[in-house]
Order: C-alpha cells, then sequence, then structure tokens
C-alpha cells in the first residue's frame, strides 16, 4: 500500500505540471521527513551525485557535440557521405542515416544529432522528391541513434545508477546501433524503389567525393579517437569526453575555421543549461531513491518479480509496455532514474544481465523520443523542417516498429548486445 501511495503521488505531481527534478528532491525529502530519518541525508545526496567522476562526461560530451554542431559540421559530414552513396536507390536517406550514425559516435546527444543532420538533409530530401512525412520521419527516428551509438549520455547515467562499466555499456551498445542502422538503410531502399515521386541523385566524380571527404576527414578522425580510445581502454569516457571536447575546438577553429566566437559563447550556454537540467534531475532522483530505499520499496518490488516472473520474457515484455505507456508522458532520462533503481534488484535472481538489460532500457527510452506528446525528436524535427507534430508523429510509424523489431531481436539473439564487450 505504501508504494502504491508513494507512487500516485509522484505521477500526481508530475501531471500537475511540478518539473521532474523538483517533484522527485521534493517527494524524497518529504518521505524522509515522515519516515523519521536524518534530513541531512537529502543534502548529502546531492553532494554525492554532484561530486561524481562519471557524470562529469555529461557536460563534456554536451559541450563537444554543441561545439561541433555550432560549426556546421554535420553539413560537411553529410555532403561526405552523400557524395559516395548519394547515387544509390534511396541514396539520399542512406546518406542521412549513415551521417546520424556517425555524429551519434561522437555527440552521445540525439537532440544533437536530429538537429545537426536535419538542417542539411530535410531540405535536401524534400527536393528530390521524397515524401515530407517520410522525411521528417527518418530523422526524428534517425537522431535517436545518438543515444545508442556510444558515447552515450543516458548509458552514462545508467552506469552511474547501477555502478555497471560505462564502458561496458558503450560496447554493448554498437551491436543494435549497428543493427538499427541497417534496419533503417533497407527501409529506406526499400521505400525509394516502391516511391512514384522519388528522384535519384546523380552520381558525384571522383573530385567531388573526394574533396567532401577530405573535408569530413577530422570529424571522421574524432569519431574513431573516441571510441577506439574508450575500446582500447587508453582513457576512460570521461577522459574520452574531455579529449573529445578539446579536438572538436581544434578541428572548428583551426582546420575548417567554421566557429566564431558567438558560435562558442551559444554553444557553451546551450551546453550549462542542458548539463544543470540533467544534473538536478539526477540529484532530484538520487534523494528519491534514497528515501524509497529506506522504505524498503525497491526491495519489496524486486521480490514481488521474483515470485511472479519464473522467466525473463514476460518481465521484459511487461517492462516493455510500461515503457511505451510512461514514454508517452515523460522525457527519456525521467523514465531511467524513476524505473531503474526499482528494477534493477530484481535482474539477476531472474536471469537477466544488466548490462543487456541497460541497452534494452535505452532502445526503449530511445522509443520515448519519438512519441508524442513529449517526444524531444519530434519537437526538434519540427522546428527544423517547419513541419506540423502530426506530420512528424506519422513518418515515425514505421522507424519506431524497426526499433520494436531491434529489441525483439535482441532478445531472441543476445549476443547482439554482449557479443562485443564479453566475448570480442
Amino acid at each position: 500500500m505504501t508504494t502504491i501511495l508513494i507512487l500516485a503521488a509522484l505521477f500526481a505531481l508530475l501531471f500537475s505540471g511540478v518539473p521532474v527534478a523538483f517533484a522527485l528532491g521534493g517527494l524524497g525529502f518529504a518521505l524522509l521527513a515522515i519516515g523519521g530519518f536524518s534530513p541531512l541525508m537529502a543534502p548529502q545526496a546531492l553532494l554525492s551525485t554532484i561530486d561524481n567522476f562519471i557524470l562529469l562526461a555529461v557536460p563534456l560530451f554536451l559541450l563537444m557535440s554543441n561545439v561541433l554542431l555550432k560549426g556546421g559540421v554535420g553539413r560537411d559530414l553529410f555532403a561526405a557521405v552523400q557524395a559516395w552513396v548519394g547515387h544509390w536507390p534511396g541514396g539520399l536517406a542512406v546518406a542521412t542515416i549513415l551521417s546520424c550514425g556517425i555524429f551519434a559516435a561522437i555527440s552521445g546527444s540525439s537532440v544533437a544529432t536530429a538537429a545537426t543532420i536535419g538542417t542539411v538533409a530535410i531540405p535536401e530530401m524534400i527536393q528530390r522528391g521524397y515524401s515530407r512525412k517520410f522525411v521528417l520521419g527518418l530523422l526524428a527516428a534517425g537522431g535517436t541513434l545518438g543515444i545508442l551509438i556510444p558515447p552515450s549520455i543516458p548509458m552514462i547515467v545508467y552506469g552511474f545508477i547501477t555502478e555497471e562499466s560505462v564502458i561496458k555499456l558503450f560496447l554493448a551498445g554498437m551491436g543494435p546501433g549497428l543493427l538499427l542502422v541497417g534496419l533503417f538503410i533497407v527501409f529506406s531502399m526499400v521505400y525509394a524503389r516502391f516511391s512514384s515521386d522519388y528522384e535519384p541523385s546523380p552520381k558525384s566524380s571522383w573530385a567531388e567525393r573526394w574533396s567532401t571527404a577530405l573535408r569530413a576527414l577530422p570529424t571522421l578522425g574524432l569519431a574513431l579517437l573516441i571510441i577506439g580510445g574508450i575500446y582500447s581502454g587508453a582513457f576512460t569516457p570521461t577522459e574520452a569526453a574531455a579529449i573529445g571536447f578539446a579536438a572538436s575546438l581544434v578541428i572548428t577553429v583551426f582546420i575548417l575555421r567554421t566557429l566564431t566566437w558567438e558560435g562558442f559563447r551559444e554553444a557553451v550556454y546551450e551546453a550549462m543549461v542542458t548539463t544543470v537540467a540533467i544534473l538536478l534531475i539526477v540529484a532530484g532522483a538520487k534523494v528519491f531513491g534514497k528515501a524509497i530505499t529506506l522504505y524498503r520499496i525497491p526491495q519489496d518490488i524486486s521480490q514481488l518479480i521474483i515470485t511472479n516472473f519464473q522467466d525473463a520474457a514476460p518481465f521484459i515484455l511487461v517492462v516493455a509496455l510500461v515503457l511505451v505507456v510512461m514514454g508517452l508522458f515523460l522525457e527519456a532520462l525521467s523514465m531511467m532514474l524513476i524505473m531503474v533503481p526499482v528494477l534493477a534488484p530484481a535482474l539477476l535472481p531472474i536471469g537477466i544481465d544488466p548490462i543487456w538489460f541497460g541497452v534494452f532500457f535505452v532502445i526503449m527510452v530511445e522509443c520515448a523520443l519519438i512519441t508524442p506528446p513529449v517526444g524531444l525528436n519530434l519537437y526538434v524535427i519540427q522546428a527544423v523542417g517547419k513541419a506540423r507534430m502530426g506530420e512528424v508523429a506519422r513518418g515515425v510509424l514505421p522507424f519506431l516498429a524497426l526499433m520494436l523489431l531491434t529489441v525483439l531481436l535482441c532478445y531472441l539473439f543476445p549476443d547482439i548486445v554482449l557479443y562485443i564487450p564479453f566475448k570480442l
């Protein structure tokens, strides 16, 4: 009964419009006071959250992605990929997906990926006869690769909550990320094949291919530096974020010379605003998590799950359905911070690998990013494409189905997730 009352109070606060950070933190503090626990636990939880080496990667990755965004790196990247694959069936769509995948491997941010590539790709694809609905849906869904292909800010937060290896989470995201890229590409090529309005792009000359590739080479090098450094163990995810930020400044200021002082100021300001929002939510969730742990709610729910779910399949199905419904009302990070502390204790007893579950959770969070009414990527693409929300929402439906198919394949073939971090 206590659990139901606490969850009802939390959702009442959220649906009444109280910001997520204050709903979580305020309710957590109230629970500590009502339960007779020391109120000093709240500031201690806040300090332990902010004073954390792992979470330092969040502002650094945000700084890097915003610097690349303001420096116009997405435009050069898209031009290079388009020059090489644009003449394929559905070539512009393929170039868009590959550009999203590559930028995702740098930024760790879904919103930054959608905004960066969408600004360049949307007008170009519509001009080539692609359906407006298809284009908007492709960019909204393609942007979600930013939190699956490493580095990934939600994976950093998941690792912080569960105390799992962030490096292993990053590596585990590579297989599903590449699978999702492949499914998006196949669907786009089939769509172009049967679309009556689609106009093939002319084949680029070798001179154009090499010139655009040369301009995009520093960006590709940055992606390889970050992933290779993390994979080889040369540096931690936080160190990778710091190195990536420094390298992004070198690329945009000294090599491409596209980042202005005004652009840098905007990048820093936007990264600061997003970082403060994320850390406030994480801090509020930490206080709430401390309180519900003292009330033994995660332990009780874990016991309930173990008693009622002897097999992983029904548990995963129920969690997926709950996340789909929650995604209609809550943004991605809030879902993770509310659900993961409650579910994590039950994973090992029913035979679910926490690393696999982290990737599963992130894919479901991706689905939340493209489901109305609070899917952030829908709003980004709506703004970039100057479109109606209905257009974008209808356009993402086939891509949402492909993302759910990826979840199913990852369940049926766990090595898609676990092979790289544990067997390669």
